[in-house]
């Protein structure tokens, strides 16, 4: 049986988040791994991939905050808000020349804070059970629905100008859900010329960084991080002596060690995980127990 654990990989362009599943699946000879976070193929960088039991540990950072470096580019509308889709709308050289550096900040601060948007139609959502761009490839006409996300940081690093578009090299702070294409479709569309995304990098998810992450090519020989050492990175740790490690393993309520708040990963006396504890009044219960490892 593959080691469980949570494996950091720095997905390339040009592939799927599933491509990078199937690919560990085969690498590590198990069928039980999922990723937290979809990357779109023109999307590089930090794909999070749990492996065995550590699958369970997804649903905790599958929400955590995420950070991207993209490229803007301003005077251009595609299909799918990013260069994987047809031109669709192209901006004369007077409009662009009207996109001040000013404007630009001014749309940006717009784009920064707590904002309503709207996915792109082109996106893994699903619409009443099918895939949205599996709709639009069919030709539908798909509307989804605004959803409020969290832009914590939306700086512009470079700004490069041509007679026909400008491009913007940005970085960008955001909460789970959020989708920088749309960023790039907005603040075009808040210029008056247009906008979509010419490049993606994710860097980081909550405390987990691609410095380091294994490329596809070397997922076999991948160091795996531990599910206790990945789940006191997302939740925190509380260390929990044998007998309270037992008593929560088969769903009891048990003292709290030592106080706080929400969740937390409790660890055994061995360093394993026993699963995630949420505090319940002055008791504690697992919501979320891993598999015990055969000793």
């Amino acid at each position: 049986m593959a080691e469980s654990g949570i494996l950091l990989v720095d997905k390339p362009q040009g592939i799927t988040s599933h491509d990078v599943v199937a690919r560990t699946r085969r690498a590590l000879g198990t069928r039980k791994v999922g990723h937290a976070g979809t990357l779109d193929p023109l999307a590089t960088g930090l794909l999070i991939v749990g492996v065995e039991g550590a699958t369970r540990l997804l649903t905790f950072i599958v929400g955590l905050g995420k950070t991207y470096r993209a490229t803007i580019r301003l005077g251009q509308t595609t299909t799918s808000d990013d260069a994987d889709g047809d031109i669709v709308g192209v901006a004369s050289s007077e409009a662009i020349a009207r996109v001040t550096e000013e404007r630009i900040r001014a749309g940006v601060a717009a784009l920064t804070g707590e904002i309503s948007q709207i996915p792109s139609a082109v996106s893994a959502i699903k619409v009443d059970g099918k895939r949205a761009y599996d709709r639009v490839r069919a030709g539908e006409d798909v509307q989804l629905k605004a959803r409020d996300v969290v832009i914590s940081r939306f700086d512009v690093a470079d700004v490069r100008r041509a007679e026909d578009a400008i491009e913007l090299d940005v970085e960008v702070v955001c909460s789970s859900g959020t989708y920088i294409r749309a960023l790039a479709r907005d603040l075009g569309a808040d210029l008056g010329v247009g906008g979509h995304l010419t490049m993606l990098r994710r860097t980081h998810v909550g405390r987990f960084e691609v410095a380091g992450a294994a490329v596809v090519d070397e997922i076999a020989d991948a160091t795996l991080t531990s599910p206790a050492d990945a789940a006191a990175l997302v939740l925190g740790r509380i260390d929990v002596p044998a007998d309270t490690a037992r008593d929560l393993r088969h769903g009891k309520r048990t003292d709290v060690p030592e106080s706080f708040d929400g969740q937390r990963a409790a660890i055994d006396p061995d360093g394993e995980l026993v699963g995630v504890v949420e505090r319940r009044g002055s008791a504690m219960k697992s919501v979320m127990n891993m598999p015990e490892r055969q000793r």
